[in-house]
């Protein structure tokens, strides 16, 4: 019985998800911010899913296959309401997750990671590579018509 269950899943697991594209982004090679882009793909463009890393998701769409920031894409057939109960039952088969909740975020630090830190040279000279000088940093914004502005502190 578990295996005929078993096999009656396995089409269900290799069905793509459909998702859309929410704003336009890039098509990245690899799941990372620096992977190089392989193409870019237009706001409200339809993909497919075929796995998910942390925030990254793996795609396919008629510009190619590649990775897309997961926060870029909303999923589902529809554009409202998310996964019905029933999508919801084969993303459990697929995935081991319903696919409604998504949490993002960065792990913090311990009082003893805080503790035991080192310093690290070699990273801080990588850090360095991205520093700009004033004048630059200004360029900069000027491209972008950004301005300064004052902005007063909290009082406590």
């Amino acid at each position: 019985m578990k295996l005929l269950l078993a096999l009656l899943l396995v089409p269900l697991a290799c069905l793509a998800e459909p998702a859309t594209v929410i704003r336009a982004s890039e098509l990245k090679k690899e799941p990372a911010t620096d992977a190089a882009t392989l193409a870019q793909l237009p706001e409200n463009s339809a993909v497919e899913v075929l796995e998910r890393a942390g925030g990254w998701t793996r795609v396919k769409s008629k510009a190619g296959e590649g990775w897309v920031k997961m926060l870029a894409l909303r999923f589902g057939a529809t554009a409202k309401g998310g996964d019905s109960g029933v999508s919801q039952l084969f993303n459990v088969a697929r995935t081991g997750s319903s696919g409604t909740q998504v949490t993002t975020g960065v792990r913090g630090l311990d009082e003893q990671q805080l503790a035991n830190a080192q310093p690290n040279p070699a990273e801080l000279a990588k850090l360095d590579k991205f520093a700009v000088d004033g004048d630059a940093a200004a360029a900069f914004a000027a491209k972008g018509k950004l301005s300064a502005k004052t902005v007063e502190y909290p009082k406590p």
